[in-house]
């Protein structure tokens, strides 16, 4: 029989189980950003890879499954939002339940537990792993059809998925060090009217198609334009460039991600002149700059765009000093919300 952390069908409820132990006390302060780190008794935790939430149940990571029927995985019919636990807090928590709860509302997904049930899923299942530093996601799925063969959403009975897994970077750490490669796909980006980006979704196609492009030709990644040629965004991040000292991310075809607005008040905090705009491909192309940013590895610097280096291939002192500032003001305990222990999650 697997682990599992069962819950009362009172959603509000689904916060007074288990008796595992709690955060792991301080941080090494050799380095602001994170690292992996776990006591021994975790290593033996059925929790220690990760805690998820799936039909009211907190089990380990290896054991949540949904139905094959679910049109979460037929269909894509889900929403979903990232949020990162850094030093055993949760980085702009409210921002992200409040974009999740919109992404909801514009999908007509209604699950069982409210915000306030949902935030309490995400602490328990942070705090069931016992990590400091982790990728918490949220997932609102359509669920099965209540009556079977139904193409009627409203037949579903829509429901919440969370889990809790260790730290996450979309591109990783040694590639960040010496910059990104960014391959400019030819796929275009999905059209907004026909899949809104401000939702976040699981409609990964062209991003997926705009991956394999940029792996095939020895690329990191991938950054995608529209039909037009407009810059939008890459798989899993907001793109920005830097020329002449000012700083601009593209208004289209992308997330309104939670780091990208961190990135936009950092800005504005260090006086270096930023704005969201059109960006056509030749300004991407002809930058001085550019990094990518998201809630999984934040500031990314990048050093190639296609067959271009940028500067002398390293990241650029825009780059640099963003991301410096963006981990310092994380250490300093910006918008920082601290997971409950345990025994009070």
């Amino acid at each position: 029989m697997g682990h599992t952390d069962a819950v009362a069908h009172d959603p509000s409820d689904r916060v007074r189980r288990g008796h595992l132990p709690a955060l792991r006390a301080g941080r090494n302060s050799r380095s602001s950003e994170p690292e992996e780190r776990r006591v021994d008794i975790m290593d033996v935790s059925p929790f220690a890879d990760g805690a998820a939430y799936v039909k009211g149940r907190f089990v380990p990571i290896a054991e949540a499954a949904i139905p094959v029927t679910d049109w979460g995985f037929t269909r894509s019919d889900a929403v979903y939002d990232v949020v990162h636990v850094f030093g055993g807090g949760f980085f702009r928590l409210n921002d992200h339940l409040d974009r999740f709860t919109r992404s909801m509302q514009a999908r007509r997904l209604n699950p069982l537990e409210d915000r306030a049930a949902i935030e309490a899923v995400l602490h328990r299942c942070v705090a069931l792993t016992g990590l400091r530093d982790a990728y918490v996601a949220m997932v609102a799925s359509r669920g099965r059809p209540r009556v079977t063969g139904s193409r009627r959403p409203a037949d579903c009975d829509n429901h919440l998925i969370a889990y809790a897994i260790p730290w996450i970077d979309v591109i990783p750490k040694d590639v960040q060090e010496r910059g990104a490669h960014l391959w400019i796909a030819s796929t275009p980006r999905v059209p907004d009217a026909s899949v809104d980006p401000t939702v976040k979704n699981y409609q990964w196609s062209d991003l997926t198609s705009g991956l394999m492009e940029a792996h095939d030709h020895g690329y990191d990644t991938a950054i995608l334009c529209d039909a037009q040629g407009f810059v939008t965004e890459g798989p899993g991040f907001n793109i920005f460039i830097v020329k002449d000292g000012k700083v601009v991310t593209p208004d289209r075809g992308s997330l309104h991600g939670i780091t990208r607005k961190s990135v936009l008040e950092l800005c504005a905090m260090m006086g270096i002149p930023a704005q969201v705009a059109p960006l056509p491909r030749a300004e991407l192309e002809d930058a001085d700059e550019v990094f990518a940013a998201t809630t999984a590895g934040g500031v990314m610097p990048v050093s190639r765009v296609g067959g271009r280096i940028l500067g002398n291939d390293r990241p650029g002192p825009v780059s640099l000093a963003l991301k410096e500032a963006y981990w310092r003001k994380h250490a300093e305990g910006w918008h920082h919300t601290p997971v409950r222990p345990l025994e009070f999650a």
